[in-house]
């Protein structure tokens, strides 16, 4: 699933792209409805979508991608929940794993589309970090669920860059121990989270932490990993995240990162660099960073 416009017809609208990359419009009023309220009446139009094939011969001409989801409620991040990433940064493994983590993103100007820009942060120094993650789609509302419920709870998969600040985490003039952090300036930047390429409905994939992931930038292969890596895998997550809060239908919950991230060998984005994340069975996700605005 995804959204898409043309130049002849600029106003986005919902479509379908195929394993060959084409791009069709979805099934009758389906296509004029933003692709959030697909996913907030999903348990119904699943069933429609799942039946539903694409004619070859109704391919859009000229259909760009664009945000997939305009915009989400809730974009919650898992922290630290890859082995390797955890080795890179020198964390010991503990017999027993910590419950998950999440720190969250502003979506209404933190998540871009594919093929877009991220907008390089103002000032000098800055550390523009990548982190490869599968995000996982809430296809319900619900709280207080299990693990074994989660999947019931789940539309479907995409690709996310949990993009970072590294300069800003830490805050020396802090006035205590609690605020010497600063999340919000590390990962809520405009443009912090690209996502996309568009939804893959959760059917297409029979097992989340079977996933090959990797993270090339400007064609240099910098992660390369399985979401069998992680932690804490995708129904413990959600099952956590809605532990003490509704998940909403169109929430994105991204489930960490695995080994490679430029912090962990000194190595930043910088204007005009291309990143392309590929996550098996979800296809690709591109962005680039735009230019210094700052002279």
């Amino acid at each position: 699933m995804v959204t898409y416009g043309t130049p002849e017809q600029p106003l986005p609208r919902t479509g379908v792209r195929t394993a060959a990359g084409t791009v069709h419009a979805a099934p009758g009023a389906l296509a004029d409805t933003p692709l959030l309220d697909i996913i907030g009446d999903w348990r119904r139009v699943g069933d429609t979508l799942r039946g539903w094939r694409p004619d070859p011969a109704t391919a859009v001409p000229g259909a760009e991608l664009r945000t997939p989801l305009s915009y989400p409620s809730k974009v919650l991040c898992a922290g630290a929940n890859y082995y390797g990433h955890l080795e890179e940064m020198g964390v010991e493994k503990r017999a027993e794993p910590a419950e998950a983590y999440f720190f969250g993103k502003t979506p209404r100007t933190t998540v871009i589309g594919p093929g877009d820009a991220v907008p390089y942060p103002r000032g000098e120094g800055r550390q523009l970090d990548w982190e490869a993650e599968l995000a996982v789609v809430v296809g319900r509302a619900g709280k207080g669920f299990s693990p074994e419920e989660a999947p019931d709870y789940i539309a479907g998969y995409t690709i996310a860059n949990d993009l970072s600040a590294r300069d800003a985490l830490r805050r020396p003039e802090a006035v205590g121990p609690p605020f010497q952090f600063d999340w919000l300036r590390t990962k809520s930047l405009d443009g912090f989270c690209p996502l996309g390429p568009g939804i893959v409905p959760s059917w297409f994939v029979e097992d989340p932490q079977d996933l090959g992931i990797t993270l090339a930038v400007n064609g240099e292969l910098k992660q390369n990993s399985t979401t069998g890596d992680m932690i804490r895998p995708v129904k413990e997550l959600l099952s956590v995240a809605a532990k003490d809060m509704t998940l909403l239908p169109g929430d994105v919950i991204l489930t960490g990162s695995p080994a490679g991230v430029g912090m962990a060998i000194g190595e930043f984005l910088n204007p005009g660099d291309e990143v392309v994340i590929e996550i098996e069975r979800l296809g690709s996700l591109r962005h680039t960073v735009g230019p210094r605005t700052d002279g």
